[in-house]
């Protein structure tokens, strides 16, 4: 296998935290103006309906982020595209990550039928219909799912692992994620640990031969499982056509209208995946294939 690439460590560990500052304001300003110009320039500045908001918001924090890399990562820090875990880029490693992230969401709400007493109703859409409504929600989550990666797994957490050691960045980034997800809807505790724990799983994925791609599979992996099956993702009802999904209770086991984040069978089907990926981990770096 390769060996691990050498991350240049910054002068001191104050200079880790101020440039993974500075990359995560300088980057969240500017897709904020991005934001404010391609809703004038496209509609006037009247706030544009969710599916094109969406698309322009997600568009706007991949500009905005990806000069901030540029800015913050490869200007100011010495980084390269090795350094961020973007070479190599293998098919297969992606293909990993999907499921990295598919089989703990799917354990999730499959157990919480006999536990928690969830099911699924049909609404009268084709198997077709049911599809179709998949491929939209790839289309929407994907390119989401890189920007979340691009950021949190991104120039921050390669200079605070240099700074500080892996462990404490993927933590340190893990939290900020969470933090980033406090104005979603009906957020709680329980909701708020589990995504930060699922950003401990993405970290660690990290890490994992295929960097930041294998990262990019899981985060895509989890979220397009969870709304294929007709789960709100992290609050955020997506409506799938042919089912519905009825979550049972109590909701901080099953996690209720939050979807499964917002419940203790998610934390255990994320604490398990962490551990293994944190095996695999070591496993690829001691001298094994991956």
């Amino acid at each position: 296998m390769t060996a691990p690439a050498q991350v240049p460590r910054p002068r001191t560990p104050l200079r880790a935290v101020g440039l993974s500052a500075a990359f995560l304001v300088f980057g969240f300003l500017l897709a904020i103006g991005l934001v404010g110009l391609g809703t004038y320039v496209l509609w006037d500045g009247a706030p544009p309906d969710l599916v094109p908001a969406t698309q322009l918001q997600t568009a706007s924090l991949l500009t905005a982020y990806g000069f901030a890399t540029w800015l913050f990562g490869f200007r100011l820090a010495g980084l390269d595209p090795v350094a961020l875990r973007w070479r190599p880029a293998a098919p297969r490693r992606f293909a990993r990550g999907l499921l990295i992230g598919a089989i703990p969401a799917s354990i999730a709400m499959l157990v919480a039928v006999p536990v928690a007493g969830a099911t699924w109703l049909e609404d009268g859409g084709s198997v077709g219909e049911w599809t179709g409504s998949v491929a939209g929600l790839v289309a929407l989550l994907a390119p989401a799912a890189v920007v979340e990666e691009l950021i949190f797994r991104g120039v921050p957490l390669v200079l605070l692992a240099g700074a500080f050691g892996r462990a404490t960045a993927v933590v340190a980034m893990a939290i900020v994620f969470g933090v980033a997800h406090l104005v979603n809807p009906d957020i709680t505790g329980l909701a708020l640990g589990n995504i930060a724990l699922a950003g401990v799983l993405l970290g660690t994925v990290f890490y994992l031969p295929g960097g930041i791609w294998t990262a990019i599979g899981a985060h895509i992996g989890w979220n397009l499982t969870l709304a294929a099956l007709a789960a709100p993702v992290s609050g955020l009802p997506l409506p799938v056509a042919g089912i519905d999904y009825l979550p049972g209770g109590p909701a901080w086991l099953s996690g209720g209208g939050f979807g499964p984040e917002g419940g203790l069978l998610a934390t255990a089907a994320l604490g398990a995946a962490t551990m293994m990926a944190g095996r695999r981990v070591e496993k690829s770096e001691g001298g094994s294939g991956g």
